[in-house]
């Protein structure tokens, strides 16, 4: 009979015996594959270089759940903080995944404290916005997106890690963050450039990636569903040869890589993030950068260079928003000294009221029209944005939830795949119990400590 520490011990045994094994998706980083999402029909065109002033093409690769000293101590994301400057002190905006997303390209996350379906409204401003007022290209490129602009809260697709084990939902809406709001989703030339892997192969061989770039690796290269070894295998095949090809990474290219949030919810939320490419200065790489940013500062940054406009919100906010520091350096912009006790607390999570939370919901607010970004340009005002609803003329909260209502701009998971009982629901987050993927099914079987001592109590008595 087997005592309960006997049990908690063997724990860490099975989820090493349950560890997945990595298995590219594809020949290469730029080989087609039906594993990496839809055919590519055709490439973007090559795009009109509009000049920045410390970089002419910015691309960031988002990887999931995972404490800043996890990701240091891989000899792997230690090989690449060395060809560029470590972040030491970048962190997520909050928990779960889906509102860290959306404050990446959108300024703000709204109160949203998970990962369910939204549909921002048209007249809330992206980053896309910002660009498409300076004739800058972009597009966002989703490993597993089963078509161009497709808009379903998941995809399933055959388990390339294990052909004999049944679909598996490698393709989720939640990390797709352009796809949420309206003012993409909605227009079809935008909805358009939410691209799958293969596209991206297409494009780079075509010459033809676009000046603003956001890559989602599928639900295991990503960390999210397996681990970092096993996301560290799927960089070195996929993300390291692409370093070295000019048509990605040229010297003018700047290159974010980051983790969504850490996996611990009790700590404050340091994530592992590293800007790479020929953008960097030699002299700088291999270096670490102590400046407070946030997920904002990857949207000040772009408005920093290329002298854009803002969308008012947490892109404006002087302390979590400031300008990765070589390139404030250069175009004079001033950033705020934020260390110690003076770094907020961003891994508090459904204690916000905002037009996403159902229990605290108020409703969108304008921007803040006379802020001032990084990029010194104007306050991006949306088609039918009623600029009387502000911050301030905001009504109390409402809990929605004790009425059995929701947020308006909720959605649903109508447009879903059907996947097979027991894959991942494309929502929560690793933190909530020890992740084991189980290759011989072909899924991912969360198993709760708690779960794990109630079993072995019974055990016992």
């Amino acid at each position: 009979m087997w005592s309960l520490s006997a049990l908690l011990l063997f724990l860490p045994i099975v989820y090493a015996a349950q560890a997945p094994t990595f298995v590219p998706p594809s020949g290469g980083p730029l080989i087609p594959s039906a594993n990496l999402g839809s055919k590519s029909n055709t490439t973007l065109p090559k795009p009109t270089v509009v000049p920045g002033k410390q970089f002419d093409r910015f691309i960031q690769i988002w990887i999931e759940n995972t404490d800043f000293n996890t990701a240091n101590s891989s000899a792997t994301f230690r090989n690449i903080s060395s060809q560029g400057i470590l972040l030491t002190s970048s962190y997520a905006v909050t928990h779960p995944s889906e509102p860290n997303y959306i404050a990446a390209v959108g300024g703000d996350f709204w109160g949203m404290h998970d990962d369910a379906a939204y549909h921002i409204p048209s007249n809330i401003s992206t980053i896309v916005d910002l660009l498409e007022e300076k004739n800058i290209s972009w597009a966002s490129y989703q490993e597993g997106l089963p078509s161009d602009g497709y808009a379903g809260f998941n995809f399933s697709a055959p388990n390339y890690l294990n052909s004999s084990a049944p679909n598996y939902v490698y393709y989720v809406r939640k990390h797709n963050p352009l796809t949420i709001f309206d003012s993409v989703a909605k227009v079809p030339e935008r909805a358009a450039l939410q691209r799958s892997f293969n596209d991206f192969a297409a494009d780079v061989n075509a010459s033809a990636l676009p000046q603003w770039v956001f890559v989602t690796p599928n639900m295991v290269n990503d960390a999210h569903d397996t681990t970092i070894d096993f996301t560290s295998q799927w960089l070195e095949f996929w993300f390291m040869p692409l370093l070295s090809d000019e048509r990605f990474n040229d010297n003018r290219t700047l290159i974010l890589l980051t983790f969504d949030e850490t996996e611990t919810y009790t700590v404050n939320n340091r994530i592992f993030s590293v800007l790479l490419g020929g953008a960097v200065p030699e002299t700088l790489r291999g270096t670490e950068d102590s400046t407070y940013y946030t997920h904002y500062s990857s949207l000040s940054s772009v408005q920093a260079n290329w002298g854009l406009g803002s969308l008012g919100r947490g892109d404006t906010n002087k302390t979590m928003a400031n300008v990765y520091d070589f390139i404030a350096s250069q175009v004079g912009y001033e950033n705020a000294n934020v260390a110690g006790d003076a770094i907020p607390l961003t891994n508090l999570t459904g204690i916000f009221p905002g037009a996403l939370n159902p229990v605290a919901y108020i409703p969108f607010a304008a921007p803040d029209l006379n802020a001032v970004g990084a990029g010194g340009g104007a306050v991006f005002k949306g088609a039918g944005l009623n600029t009387n609803i502000t911050v301030d003329s905001l009504p109390k909260p409402v809990n929605l939830t004790a009425t059995n209502q929701t947020v308006p701009a909720a959605g649903t998971a109508a447009a879903t795949s059907s996947s097979p009982a027991g894959s991942p629901s494309g929502s929560g987050s690793k933190s909530a119990g020890i992740s084991l993927v189980e290759s011989a099914l072909g899924k991912a079987v969360a198993v709760s400590v708690a779960v794990a001592i109630l079993g072995a109590t019974a055990v016992l008595f």
